[in-house]
């Protein structure tokens, strides 16, 4: 399946991570396209013109051994592609443990199918208020908003993640917990120093570790880092990087440096897109605003009823919602289906015990939780689109998305233009599906200001 000219290729852990770093690319002038599965030639060849791809996964939500399962064929399928780079994207707030979306365990699968010199690490990405310095991961209390700056075992949000909480900000220390492969540093004093002093340090680390983990705080500090990592991507042996979209903030900085690449001169203004229909299984407090915000200014809700959900006593069909759905868009009324809005609703607290009450560990329930809501959203959006003149959806969640989006039916998707940072809105390919042509942002938990929705309704530059 090779393809001559692409310059990386990239597995997001999710789908909203996915799309983040196909929107990087998009803005830097790398076309791109982004597939729920490993493209064929035939896939690729729906995308002329295109110097990179993605695939959306769902790692983040697997345990060790279904990671393996789902990794090594996909990660082999990349090999294959002839792009210099390949990419292991995570999310910007490294979410991970030894039980459940392992990046430890994504790195020894990496290590062992592409044999690079050493695994890039580059998880700060200032564009999104995520830093990091002397290891340590700093964030913001919200992609794309003016929150607070948190070091991340203290983040009011990731600290009380409801599958991962952070209680460990030194990311080396934190991803000794998942692989025995040590991991070095180039520092901020480092990056700083120049080429002359950052190339000798590079060098000396890869003696002694497997994992070089790369600080950053500010933006010209990510063609640096690039610089330092794109000499070891050749198209025959491709270098593996580990990360969020920093990784392709650092490379495309460098390559446009370099006169590889440039960036479009202008991205054309989306239009409004009313009624706009909203799909969420995110349970973080950011996107608990975002709801209230929309419905204190006219959006429509639909509670689902979760717990029920979990009970297995709910009408699988879900009609009752379809129906509703469809007459509020039909309405022209904007509408936020929605699975929670935090780990204090009780919905959340209702469903957990119900599948805690029958045996299943934390794990299994995120697992099966992100596999039944993410199901439900996602059948009830295709039915409401297949029913309205619905234009733009918006789904938001992590753990969710890949599977809402698999409900949908689409199997690729490709960038319009820029919305929020971290969300770009997107055209989805999905023959033989009603969400076939669509407008879709996929929108992750920490992902937008306030009035996002509202924002995205209106066609918006954040």
């Amino acid at each position: 399946m090779t393809h001559s000219g692409l310059l990386l290729a990239y597995y997001g852990d999710d789908f909203t991570g996915s799309t983040d770093a196909m929107e990087i690319l998009e803005r830097a002038g790398v076309r791109t396209a982004l597939f729920i599965d490993p493209p064929g030639p035939d896939d690729l060849a729906r995308f002329p013109g295109i110097r990179a791809f993605g695939v959306a996964g769902m790692t983040r939500a697997m345990t060790p051994a279904l990671m393996e399962e789902t990794l090594r064929p996909a990660f082999q399928s990349l090999e294959k592609a002839g792009a210099r780079h390949i990419h292991y994207k995570v999310c910007s707030t490294f979410d991970s443990s030894p039980e459940i979306g392992s990046i430890g365990k994504a790195i020894d699968i990496g290590a062992e199918i592409f044999g690079p010199r050493f695994v890039s690490l580059v998880v700060a990405a200032p564009s999104l208020g995520r830093y990091c310095a002397f290891g340590n991961l700093f964030a913001r209390m919200g992609i794309g908003s003016n929150g607070d700056i948190h070091r991340l075992d203290r983040h009011p949000s990731m600290r009380k993640h409801p599958t991962t909480p952070s209680d460990e900000s030194d990311l080396r220390l934190h991803l000794a917990k998942q692989t025995t492969k040590s991991c070095g540093l180039i520092d901020l004093v480092q990056i700083e120093s120049g080429p002359e002093k950052a190339w000798p340090a590079l060098e000396n680390s890869i003696q002694s570790h497997e994992i070089i983990l790369f600080d950053a705080l500010y933006d010209h500090q990510m063609p640096r880092i690039g610089a330092l990592i794109d000499p070891f991507g050749q198209a025959r042996a491709p270098h593996f990087s580990v990360g969020s979209s920093g990784v392709e903030t650092a490379l495309t900085g460098l390559w446009k440096e370099q006169g590889i690449i440039q960036s479009p001169a202008e991205w054309p203004k989306p239009s409004e897109a009313s009624p706009l229909l909203v799909v969420s299984g995110s349970c973080s407090p950011v996107t608990a605003r975002q709801i209230d915000f929309a419905l204190a200014n006219g959006f429509a809700e639909i509670a689902l009823d979760t717990p029920a959900i979990a009970a297995g006593t709910h009408d699988r069909n879900f009609m009752s919602e379809i129906e509703n759905a469809t007459d509020m868009i039909r309405k022209g009324k904007s509408l936020i289906i929605h699975t929670s809005k935090s780990t204090q609703d009780e919905r959340f607290e209702k469903s957990n015990k119900i599948l805690k009450d029958k045996g299943l560990t934390p794990t299994d329930i995120q697992s099966l939780t992100a596999s039944l809501y993410g199901n439900a959203l996602g059948q009830i959006a295709r039915e409401t689109a297949g029913a309205t003149a619905l234009k733009r959806l918006v789904i938001a969640g992590g753990d969710t998305s890949g599977i809402v989006a698999r409900a949908l039916g689409i199997r690729a998707v490709s960038m319009i233009a820029p919305l929020s940072p971290g969300a770009p809105l997107c055209r989805a390919f999905a023959p033989g599906s009603a969400a076939d042509g669509l407008e879709v942002v996929f929108k992750g938990g920490q992902v937008g200001g306030e009035g996002y929705f509202e924002a995205v309704r209106r066609g918006d530059f954040e």
